[in-house]
């Protein structure tokens, strides 16, 4: 498998410039200087950076907004200042957001928002392409498997015009079910040398989401409570009874559900990796703040002892707050013991 050199360890810096109110004292304040040198600390070595397009530019797409990309470029100059590489991430563009509370629809079908999300990745090119300590990601989270023959058309061709600006940044390219491994089958073949097939982990997934408000109306209870390792039995009894099944790499399992949910995961997806010579990486996995520390960092240790077999890069979710933040009370307890295996 392809190395994807300077992005083995990171963390994901979620609800800064994405998924939060947009206001001046979020953008200004929520990250900070200090911020980036407790991550290099932690021996780090990036971060990945979500971005929702209306950061970057005006309500039409016609213009570009300077004071957005002042704010990604001092992200950038506190990264390099603590030796951190950085990818941005496209977390949500005009027409499409993995959230449907964020209200966005029609990019799949929509030419004219496709051309919006060349245009605007053009724009990112031209400011942080060809920069050695900077990754892009075309977009987080494509939903729907309906969506992937669009999806590999538009990124394909996404790929080929920041090509034109910058033929040596590395890209990082995801697939339908919100980038998961059972996707990477249905990507594009790699279209260079430094396009980076991306993937998200968060299973077991009752595990990760235990008690997620969000996932209320999918059947998620709130007050719904799970350890890890745990009996297979019992896990797939409650998913079946929560989410009508859809158990994915976790139907053979029997027993216990432990670390080798990971071995086979990961095998599959490295073993696809090698054939088509192109980088592996796990841009998001963690646990909710709902599990116990101490199954948090069993958790950790399992996930992380197959990244490092593998030699897969990745960046955990998330430094702060979003209900997964590392560096938050809840994890205070065990957070020495979680740091190493990042």
């Amino acid at each position: 498998m392809r190395d994807f050199a300077g992005f083995k360890k990171g963390v994901n810096l979620g609800g800064w410039f994405s998924q939060c109110d947009y206001s001046k004292e979020r953008l200004d304040g929520f990250i900070k200087e200090d911020d980036f040198s407790v991550i290099a600390s932690w021996g780090l070595d990036h971060v990945r950076l979500p971005i929702d397009y209306n950061i970057l530019e005006n309500d039409d797409g016609s213009s570009y907004l300077e004071e957005g990309f002042e704010r990604i470029q001092r992200a950038v100059d506190s990264c390099r200042k603590n030796s951190l590489n950085i990818i941005l991430d496209l977390h949500k563009t005009a027409g499409y957001s993995f959230d449907t509370g964020e209200k966005q629809s029609g990019f799949f079908d929509d030419v004219n928002l496709q051309e919006r999300f060349y245009r605007l990745w053009e724009e990112i090119a031209r400011r942080f392409g060809n920069k050695d300590n900077i990754a892009f990601e075309l977009l987080n989270e494509v939903t729907d498997k309906s969506f992937s023959d669009t999806w590999n058309r538009i990124a394909t061709e996404c790929i080929n015009r920041i090509r034109k600006i910058s033929p040596k940044t590395y890209i990082l390219l995801g697939g339908y079910w919100n980038n998961s491994i059972d996707a990477l089958p249905d990507l594009p073949l790699p279209q260079d040398d430094f396009v980076v097939y991306n993937f998200h982990c968060y299973e077991p997934f009752l595990f990760t989401h235990q008690g997620a408000s969000w996932l209320g109306e999918m059947g998620m209870r709130k007050d719904f409570r799970i350890s890890f390792p745990t009996d297979s039995a019992s896990y797939k009894k409650n998913m079946d009874e929560m989410f009508g099944g859809a158990f994915g790499s976790l139907k053979d399992m029997d027993g216990k559900i432990d670390v080798r949910i990971f071995e086979i995961l990961f095998e599959r997806a490295v073993r696809l990796a090698e054939e088509r010579k192109v980088p592996l990486y796990c841009g998001e996995y963690g646990v909710i703040n709902l599990a116990s520390p101490e199954d948090t960092v069993k958790w950790f240790e399992a996930i992380h002892s197959v990244f490092e077999k593998y030699k897969i890069g990745r960046a955990a979710w998330t430094y702060r707050e979003m209900d997964f933040g590392l560096s938050d009370e809840h994890l205070k307890s065990v957070l020495a013991k979680i740091i190493p295996q990042l």
